[in-house]
């Protein structure tokens, strides 16, 4: 756990309100507790709220009234700030004049000294997070891993050395409720339009992504930012125009070069930082991180590590990149079954999260569905080719249905995910020994999981325990990353 000691001498006494009682909201409760700070906490659980009340907290509604003596309300990320309509938490404390802010910007105020990475984009920041944690725990280094991953910011074990690095995933919903709090490196990946009900437009979620890069210009830091989007690309020319602050930009692509950045080229990592443009190694054997997408990530990780700011020589890098294992549920092999791999994409809540597990396999029996995202499957068009048949499932399965009919792209009507399992694994093996044959089964839903699922992680382990358990006809393999 944090210490909060100093966070708490910049409330001068005066009580913190914690509103959303979840992981974060809750350690954050345990933290401040601990610190001395007076703790008003609500939730509309009344289970969080008594479990908030044993670790020191006073549970009360949040009105105007109970916020206008607090420093400030810390806010759970998933409370809405402005889109559709504010919160009434929100209005209470905008009415109060109270600052709102969240559990990273408590992180930053405790004055840790620790340097932070923060990685942000609409799709691969898991992975990026987790790859350059890996990267550098395989260097020895003293780091963690948390925020919008792992532990909750605050939860975290905060490392024993001056030296050490907190790595960070950023949501654009914690991005906007950070007002001073910026990584010392700060990584944008991509933008494409997503959680537009909460933001409201595009140029706003695109303003908040762009928040992680903003600094004063009192101090120097790195920005890694992809540009294989209009978007980032954008962004990227306020960065070399210094129209953010501060800050050394190395751009990263996946799709062509780029001057003094990183960039890859079949496969090929080139390092062109300083002038050069040196070859470094093909990606084509990292079987975790396959495809144009994992690509970008590796890109992003590399350009993180080998710079001033961290230190890793080439070799350590890549030691990183050839020994990381993946991320559960996203693109994870399940298991091969007679030479068919199963793969468990779960994490792939939207159309543009789809279309990097689809681009990466050819023949695939497809598993989609659950609750659409408001642009559907729009955007995949292009890789229906490699779609042999889908098999539907959730709330979105009539939709998809009428979407796929206009392309004449065949699939099944199969309602949850068991039918789908079941009906997938016995065309993939009945065709296997066919022409054109064999394939892989994807479950890569472009959808979110809450019409079924708990989360897409609960989605991703039905779908495992479902593929553990299907007939095999003969020897099979188990285990092992895709």
């Amino acid at each position: 756990m944090i210490d909060c000691t100093r966070f708490a001498q910049t409330v001068d006494g005066k009580p913190v309100a914690v509103f959303g009682l979840g992981r974060s909201g809750m350690s954050t409760v345990k933290a401040l507790c601990k610190a001395g700070v007076t703790v008003k906490a609500w939730d509309d659980n009344d289970a969080q709220c008594k479990e908030a009340e044993k670790h020191g907290a006073q549970c009360v509604k949040l009105d105007e009234n109970e916020l206008k003596d607090c420093a400030c309300l810390v806010l759970a990320p998933g409370v809405p700030l402005h889109f559709p309509e504010p919160h009434p938490v929100v209005e209470a404390a905008r009415a109060a004049d109270v600052e709102i802010i969240c559990d990273l910007e408590v992180l930053h105020r405790c004055g840790h000294g620790r340097k932070t990475i923060g990685i942000t984009g609409t799709n691969g920041k898991s992975t990026t997070t987790a790859l350059i944690t890996h990267i550098l725990q395989n260097a020895g280094r003293d780091v963690v891993m948390g925020g919008n991953i792992g532990e909750p910011a605050l939860d975290m074990k905060l490392p024993k050395k001056k030296d050490g690095i907190i790595v960070l995933e950023i949501s654009s919903y914690q991005m906007d409720l950070c007002p001073t709090f910026r990584p010392d490196i700060a990584v944008l990946l991509n933008i494409t339009p997503d959680h537009l009900d909460r933001h409201g437009t595009f140029e706003n979620y695109i303003e908040s992504k762009t928040r992680i890069f903003e600094n004063d210009g009192s101090e120097e830091g790195l920005a890694v930012i992809g540009t294989d989007d209009e978007p980032c690309q954008k962004i990227y020319e306020r960065l070399i125009a210094f129209e953010l602050g501060k800050r050394r930009t190395r751009p990263i692509s996946s799709k062509s070069q780029t001057e003094d950045g990183i960039y890859i080229e079949e496969s090929v990592l080139y390092d062109t930082r300083n002038g050069l443009h040196e070859e470094r190694q093909s990606l084509k054997g990292l079987t975790a991180l396959r495809g144009l997408h994992n690509h970008q990530n590796a890109a992003a990780a590399y350009a993180v590590c080998i710079s001033k700011d961290i230190g890793l020589s080439v070799e350590e890098v890549f030691e990183g990149l050839n020994s990381y294992p993946g991320l559960p549920h996203r693109q994870k092999q399940i298991r091969v079954i007679n030479g068919i791999p199963y793969i468990d994409d779960s994490k792939a809540t939207n159309a543009e999260a789809a279309s990097k597990a689809v681009s990466s396999y050819d023949r695939i029996y497809w598993i989609a569905g659950g609750r659409a995202k408001s642009d559907g499957l729009e955007g995949l068009q292009s890789l229906l080719p490699r779609i042999h048949h889908a098999y539907l499932i959730g709330e979105a399965m009539e939709e998809f249905a009428v979407w796929l009919d206009q392309y004449s792209t065949p699939y099944s009507l199969c309602g949850d995910m068991q039918k789908a399992v079941q009906e997938a694994h016995e065309d993939a093996q009945n065709e296997r020994g066919q022409p054109g044959g064999g394939g892989v089964v994807l479950l890569s839903p472009a959808c979110a999981s809450w019409d079924q699922y708990e989360s897409f992680e609960h989605r991703g382990r039905h779908f495992e325990e479902l593929v553990m358990a299907l007939d095999d006809g003969e020897k099979s393999e188990a285990g092992g990353k895709a």
